[in-house]
């Protein structure tokens, strides 16, 4: 009996994946469209949306944001990468860069929407304190120059808890506290969660569903193969415990962000 109530529970919860799924897929255009206040026909599908991805180093746009990049690419939106780093800690910077590119071209993103930077004031290094300033000047040049409408990095922690990806979200949090953002443009963070939910693989994804968030963003089994195959584009970073990441990580599967507070267009800070 408990045999058949084990299998019975599976089949509701894998049933409860797959409808999470199927209306996400169906309902991530409207939500987009709500955050940038933007008038997007269902006959352009996404293509009024300008995303920009940043992110501190190669491999973190498929190891974090495989899933959001694939839902974007699908709606037709208009996705740029930003990276801040060639990833360079080991002297393999100029390597680690073509990877980025190849993996990212699976993902959907063509080179010349890529932007990876190789500027000393940012190296890849976990103990570098990255000149806040500097980043945001970085970033906020970029945004001005492509006009992007919704702007996705890391929050707080990071995910990893990696100063260099704390670096980013710090200098977005104080574009926006600044009032430096244009009016039309969404800051979004990517929520990072506990080491268990972390690694709960696809299973994670009904309590992601459940819990509160601005942006969800998820992929099926087609999706998340995708994103693997993005990942072992980087052949440098394929040690032991990263073909353990792939399999396990949610973010292979999920991802869920937060809005960025923004303060008024031009706020001036006394």
């Amino acid at each position: 009996m408990s045999l058949y109530l084990a299998v019975l529970l599976a089949f509701f919860y894998f049933v409860c994946i797959r409808c999470i799924y199927s209306r996400n897929r169906r309902n991530l255009l409207k939500s987009i469209k709500h955050l940038i206040n933007a008038s997007l026909s269902s006959e352009t599908k996404g293509a009024g949306i300008r995303a920009l991805i940043v992110t501190a180093h190669p491999d973190d746009e498929c190891m974090f944001f495989a899933p959001t990049i694939i839902q974007l690419v699908a709606l037709n939106a208009n996705v740029h990468l930003l990276c801040l780093s060639q990833g360079n800690y080991y002297n393999q910077g100029a390597l680690r860069k073509q990877e980025l590119l190849r993996s990212c071209a699976l993902l959907g993103i063509p080179d010349f929407k890529i932007t990876i930077l190789d500027h000393r004031s940012f190296p890849d290094d976990p103990k570098a304190e990255w000149n806040i300033s500097l980043v945001s000047t970085v970033i906020m040049n970029h945004i001005e120059s492509h006009a992007f409408n919704l702007v996705l990095t890391f929050d707080g922690r990071g995910v990893s808890s990696h100063a260099n990806h704390i670096a980013i979200h710090k200098a977005v949090s104080h574009l926006a506290l600044t009032g430096q953002v244009p009016n039309d443009c969404c800051f979004l963070k990517l929520v990072t969660v506990g080491l268990f939910r972390k690694y709960m693989s696809f299973l994670e994804l009904p309590l992601s569903w459940l819990m509160p968030s601005s942006l969800f963003c998820c992929v099926g089994l087609h999706g998340y193969r995708l994103a693997k195959e993005a990942m072992f584009c980087h052949r440098t970073q394929l040690l032991w415990f990263r073909y353990l990441y792939v399999t396990f990580s949610r973010y292979m599967y999920v991802n869920t962000f937060q809005s960025i507070p923004q303060a008024p267009r031009n706020l001036k800070i006394y």
